[in-house]
């Protein structure tokens, strides 16, 4: 089988529905606590605590690391609680989206609007997507708990591009 690598300057146009892919390099976690203040800051005309331009956003709220450790379990979150706020996301620069589960129309147009893409990785894969990490900082909102936003460091993380640059969708 022919895996897809994919980093933050990979060209996402490439990227077909249905591929697997294995995507290496720096994301930030964030959940729907995270993006409603992102879209609270944006809409405030205040820095986001990230640079949204070319990032990639994986859903997740790790737990708390054990001794020893980079993070806790990190497995995604249902992708559709940020479905609110992605298209605004989408429309400053985000690039690449990682979660699980299907995206509303609103999200999936502006997917075709910016050449962006959602990947989706498999639910219950918390020990395998946790031994992909090799750093992780936290960054913003330590208010949230789990939630606060971390920037973290992907090393061929298992994938499957659920939604391409053009809509391509096979979550229907």
């Amino acid at each position: 089988m022919n895996v897809r690598q994919i980093t933050n300057d990979s060209d996402l146009t490439e990227l077909v529905a249905g591929e697997v892919a294995e995507f290496s390099g720096v994301a930030y976690t964030a959940r729907d606590a995270a993006h409603k203040r992102f879209v609270e800051a944006a809409d405030a005309g205040r820095p986001l605590p990230i640079d949204i331009a070319g990032a990639a956003i994986y859903y997740a709220g790790p737990t708390p690391a054990r001794k020893g450790e980079i993070i806790g379990s990190c497995g995604p979150t249902t992708s559709a609680r940020m479905d609110d706020y992605a298209p605004r996301l989408l429309d400053m620069g985000l690039k690449i989206m990682i979660g699980k589960g299907k995206r509303s129309p609103a999200v999936i147009d502006a997917i075709k609007r910016n050449k962006a893409v959602y990947l989706i990785a498999v639910g219950g894969a918390a020990a395998l997507i946790k031994s992909r990490i090799t750093e992780c900082e936290e960054i913003a909102y330590p208010d949230l708990g789990c939630e606060a936003v971390r920037r973290i460091v992907f090393d061929r993380l298992p994938l499957l591009v659920a939604i391409d640059t053009a809509g391509n969708n096979i979550l229907k």
